[in-house]
């Protein structure tokens, strides 16, 4: 059977779309802006995750958020992130969409408290024009488990 013109015209779009997809790679994470700052965060999966560290170059400020687990540690999502300046504005308050979180902020040292299930966490970090600063907020496996304990009152269990 002999290819028609058709059907080749049909697979060469086909491979053509097929490249062009691979070559766009993964989508990245639609920016938002709150007050002064523009900010993007996910990385939900190994694609999404590679997009994020690819942008990252372009932001100042690269947050992480990791779970320490057994085989190997876990990427977070849905932690609670506020940043506050020296004179303790709040510049951003954000739930991360996935384990990353980046920033573009002014020069300038900011505290930034990160929540994950009632667990904060807190650094400090400055800003310089030019530099990329990368934090890594690490909660321990018991920290969700030390919460979920502190949420259950002794009249509760009590009542099991």
């Amino acid at each position: 059977m002999k290819p028609t013109t058709l059907s080749m015209a049909a697979m060469a779009a086909a491979l053509y779309f097929t490249l062009f997809v691979q070559a766009a790679g993964p989508a990245a994470a639609a920016q938002e802006t709150a007050g002064n700052v523009s900010f993007i965060s996910g990385g939900v999966g190994e694609d999404e995750a590679a997009a994020m560290k690819s942008a990252a170059a372009g932001y100042p400020l690269e947050l992480q958020f990791v779970q320490k687990a057994t085989p190997r540690d876990e990427f977070l999502a849905d932690v609670k992130v506020r940043i506050t300046d020296r004179a303790r504005n709040v510049v951003l308050d954000a739930i991360a969409s996935g384990p990353f979180l980046l920033a573009k902020l002014p020069a300038g040292t900011y505290q930034i408290e990160a929540d994950h299930v009632g667990v904060v966490k807190r650094q400090t970090v400055d800003i310089r024009p030019g530099k990329h600063q990368r934090s890594v907020f690490v909660w321990a496996a018991t920290d969700e488990t030390r919460q979920s304990m502190a949420d259950t009152s002794p009249a509760d269990t009590a009542l099991r």
